[in-house]
């Protein structure tokens, strides 16, 4: 394991008794911890044990109900962001705030004091962008960004700003394996060099790989602390989560069913001068298997999602075909009336509208499945299903009048996922389906997707998380600069071939082979 930087005792940050109180809900209870100078350490818990509520306490967004909190030895009152960059504090957001509108060095220049010089920010974007691996150009809208980018964005934003501190909200949910390695790799630096890290992150092989301490949360409060190199991932859940942590059961499928899913060479140049053209995609999706897509972020997966969405319908009806039905040119509710459910990877504001309630989301696409009467919305039938789906995805909310952005991400993408998963779709579409969810809720999700496979329905998945793919997929297949390589069945290939086919190195199937098995 790597150590700290030789500050002795030095604490950077300190937390005595902090408490933070919601109308509905207690998020944080007599929380104490200590960052020593240098010094990596990790913030464990479930989704809603109050992790990112106390990191926006220590950032100035929120501000807490009792309790004191010290920077370098002295009593602070963290007024607001800006306040606490110019103490020296940075933070890399689970949810983006990025002005979508405004380009990649516009962004970054608003969270810089004074009035930089664009040119020569965008210069050094670029420098650090390709030190730290974190490739981005930084004259790209935001809006064009794919999920993965927008982080990039985000830390590169964050190591700017020279922090003492740098919190970190799940920094690795959408980055590839290399970028992972590269990005451990400046953190260790950084605190080699003296700077603090917070480091909050579902996925525990990393936190004992890369942290020195970690305090564990659980409903709000402080319930112990650890040493994760002496640690296992399966005893950090236990300690997370108060029990054994779930393995997902992936069985054999069984008889595959007709064709819910085909690509016809479907092809469509990006609206988006920085995106990425799609060429000639073909795929068949049955009845009764999962297919998982892996691909580096900004590979083609954003133009994908919204030709099979429906939300850039093609010129060419038969270039998708769901459930026997050409939809190519189809608007999403048609799509969703022939069959398809679909779950975006960005779930504030394509998943879910922010300001609207649970029950109010839950209407958004479960309308078709008998919550309607001659027209008339029935809202006992739309609120039964909300609850039905917070209780059944052990969503940890208010209840299901509360807005969905009163959520932290992994509960406000339980309840999507749940919200899909209930509606027993024919088809389903998935983009990063546990991206931010904790370890005991992802098994479950994988669970519940492996279970829908099983009982009939064709599975599309979307995810940059390989461990994933290979826990739930039955087949694989890698999407690289446009283009789809061949789908290969899951015991005839392995991470290490997915990986360098990520890089868009992988030989086509010989005429005539088919490459459904």
């Amino acid at each position: 394991m790597t150590t700290a930087a030789d500050g002795g005792d030095e604490l950077r940050l300190e937390l005595n008794g902090i408490t933070k109180i919601y109308p509905s809900v207690i998020a944080n209870e007599d929380v104490s911890l200590a960052v020593k100078r240098g010094e990596i350490h990790a913030v464990l818990g479930e989704n809603g044990a109050g992790k990112s509520t106390l990191m926006k306490m220590i950032y100035g967004v929120a501000k807490p109900d009792a309790g004191e909190m010290k920077w370098e030895g002295e009593v602070v009152h963290v007024e607001n962001p800006a306040h606490a960059r110019s103490l020296g504090i940075g933070m890399v957001f689970q949810h983006f705030s990025l002005f979508e509108t405004l380009n990649v060095v516009e962004n970054v220049a608003l969270a810089l004091p004074g009035n930089p010089d664009l040119n020569k920010l965008a210069e050094q974007i670029t420098e650090v962008s390709n030190r730290y691996g974190l490739p981005v150009d930084p004259q790209r809208l935001v809006h064009a960004l794919s999920v993965g980018e927008r982080q990039r964005v985000e830390i590169i934003r964050c190591l700017l700003q020279n922090p003492k501190l740098l919190i970190m909200d799940e920094p690795t949910s959408v980055l590839t394996p290399q970028a992972v390695r590269k990005l451990f790799d400046t953190l260790r630096q950084l605190a080699a060099e003296g700077c603090s890290i917070l480091y909050i992150s579902h996925k525990l092989d990393e936190i004992q790989e890369l942290c020195h301490v970690a305090t564990v949360l659980r409903d709000g409060k402080v319930t112990g602390d650890c040493i994760p190199a002496e640690e296992t991932p399966k005893s950090m859940a236990s300690l997370m989560i108060g029990k054994e942590l779930p393995v997902p059961e992936h069985s054999v499928p069984g008889e595959l069913g007709e064709v819910r899913l085909q690509l016809n060479r479907l092809s469509r140049v990006s609206d988006d001068p920085f995106g990425t053209d799609l060429q000639d995609i073909e795929l068949e999706v049955r009845s009764g298997e999962i297919l998982g897509i892996a691909g580096v972020s900004g590979n083609g997966q954003q133009e994908l999602l919204y030709a099979l969405s429906g939300e850039e319908p093609l010129n060419d009806a038969d270039a998708i075909v769901i459930c026997g039905k050409s939809s190519g040119r189809d608007q999403p509710d048609r799509r969703r009336s022939n069959g398809m459910g679909f779950v975006p990877e960005e779930r504030l504001g394509r998943g879910a509208v922010p300001r609207m309630s649970l029950t109010e989301n839950a209407l958004l696409t479960a309308h078709q499945a008998g919550m309607l009467k001659h027209g008339m919305i029935q809202f006992d039938k739309i609120a039964a299903f909300a609850r039905k789906c917070i209780a059944d995805f052990n969503v940890k909310c208010g209840g299901e009048e509360h807005a969905a952005n009163s959520l932290s991400g992994g509960n406000l993408q339980k309840f999507i996922m749940g919200r899909e998963i209930l509606l027993a779709p024919k088809l389903l579409v998935v983009a990063q389906p546990t991206w931010g969810v904790d370890v005991g809720a992802a098994a479950f999700i994988r669970q519940e997707l492996i279970d829908l496979r099983s009982g009939g329905a064709a599975i599309l998945v979307i995810s940059e998380e390989l461990e994933e793919l290979f826990e739930i997929s039955d087949r694989i297949a890698v999407i690289a600069e446009g283009r789809l390589s061949p789908a290969k069945q899951l015991a005839d290939t392995n991470i290490d071939e997915i990986g360098v086919w990520m890089s868009g190195m992988w030989e086509q199937p010989a005429a005539g082979v088919a490459a459904h098995d």
